[in-house]
């Protein structure tokens, strides 16, 4: 098994919350959990790291060949692919859902708006919802089923606090993960999105956002009620998404040039009351 202390020090500098989540699950699990969330901030980051959108497809191919038993000298070289790769195999994890999550990723490579809510929750169910059922494969391998429904709306709601909270990096390069319909419903379209010269127009889009989120959290709430209580660790990072939804209403157009990422300890303070409470 990996390294427990590498794994959480290099999660922590790529992807604080989801250290912050991992540190407040049983430690037996933190190392396998830890590689799965390195995993999704290694990929999630794509775009981030590159000029090209050519150099991002090229990254994601490797994750593919990688997975699928290829490039095996270069994973014993990869820290992270190396951890992963070793414990999908002995948790039994099935591959198909991280092939998803790279297909999926795609879309950050491209400046393609998201065409609708039905497009967007695709997009949000091979990524974070993908990763909240593999973490109670992780937590709950004998009812890892039951967490399918609750993980579903979970991941679309953290997907919108997610993207909310990164509108001005977002806008700033071209990229619009606002679902089209939405934008269309309030006159609005891709370009006259990142132009930000219609303030009423902008609000009530990130107004609709928000709703469009919070639709999904109450759904997650309720299939969460009668969830087993040894995966339910696997939400964790869900915690904070009202508080950025609240945020973000209240900031309305203001979110697209500030952002409303509530601060870490307020962050943390969300996740810490939820594993206390064991409620979403």
């Amino acid at each position: 098994m990996a390294d427990l202390a590498r794994l959480r020090d290099e999660l922590r500098s790529v992807d604080r919350d989801r250290y912050l989540a991992c540190l407040l699950l049983p430690e037996a699990v933190q190392a396998d959990v830890a590689a799965l969330y390195l995993f999704n901030a290694e990929i999630a980051a794509i775009r981030d790291r590159i000029r090209e959108a050519i150099a991002g497809e090229i990254r994601l191919q490797w994750w593919r060949d990688a997975l699928s038993g290829e490039r095996s000298e270069e994973v014993a070289a990869n820290p992270t692919a190396t951890a992963l790769i070793e414990m999908i195999d002995r948790r039994n994890l099935p591959r198909e859902p991280f092939l998803g999550m790279l297909e999926a990723r795609e879309f950050d490579l491209y400046d393609d708006p998201m065409p609708d809510r039905g497009a967007y929750e695709a997009y949000a169910g091979h990524t974070a919802s993908v990763l909240i059922q593999m973490t109670a494969m992780i937590l709950d391998p004998d009812s890892s089923q039951s967490y399918a429904e609750a993980a579903g709306h979970a991941g679309v709601a953290q997907s919108v606090a997610g993207h909310l909270m990164l509108l001005p990096v977002h806008t700033s390069r071209g990229q619009v993960f606002l679902p089209g319909d939405l934008l269309s419903a309030t006159g609005l379209e891709r370009e006259s999105f990142l132009a930000q010269d219609r303030t009423e127009s902008l609000g009530a889009a990130i107004s609709g956002f928000v709703a469009f989120g919070r639709e999904h959290l109450a759904k997650a709430r309720e299939s969460f009620e009668g969830l087993p209580q040894e995966g339910r660790g696997a939400f964790l990072p869900v915690a904070t998404a009202d508080l950025v939804f609240r945020r973000a209403g209240k900031a309305g157009a203001a979110a697209l040039s500030r952002a409303v990422q509530p601060s870490l300890l307020a962050r943390q303070w969300q996740m810490w009351r939820f594993a206390r409470r064991n409620t979403l």
